[in-house]
């Protein structure tokens, strides 16, 4: 990146960097760090020609979710537009996109990937 002044870093962060949920302040306040420094390096980076941005995603399925966090699952599905927890194949788009030159102009924003949860209504 530093020979050609340009390039991109991708780095994965949770929607919980940006809303927390309940009895998780240990994971939410670690996503946030890694959002405040993915934002910080894009400035930073910035002069050399190097983008950085953030995926922050929302709740996505692994083996054993509904098992070990019950509640939150459940919280999740009431909310969420599209009535499902995400899968890694519908986080994965985001990641090309954003070091495409077609992304030439975008650094230091979230591209949040949540199933449209953030545009819900909170009440």
């Amino acid at each position: 990146m530093r020979q050609r002044s340009q390039g991109a870093i991708v780095n994965t962060c949770s929607l919980s960097a940006l809303c927390p949920a309940v009895r998780q302040s240990h994971y939410d306040s670690s996503k946030a760090a890694v959002l405040a420094l993915t934002r910080s390096a894009a400035v930073e980076l910035a002069p050399r020609g190097v983008r950085v941005n953030p995926v922050p995603s929302g709740l996505i399925e692994r083996y054993g979710i509904e098992q070990d966090w019950p509640d939150g699952v459940a919280r999740w599905l009431e909310r969420a537009p599209l009535a499902r927890v995400g899968s890694p194949t519908d986080v994965a788009g985001a990641y090309p996109f954003l070091v495409l030159s077609l992304a030439s102009w975008i650094t230091g924003q979230n591209l949040i990937v949540d199933g449209g949860i953030t545009a819900s209504p909170a009440y």
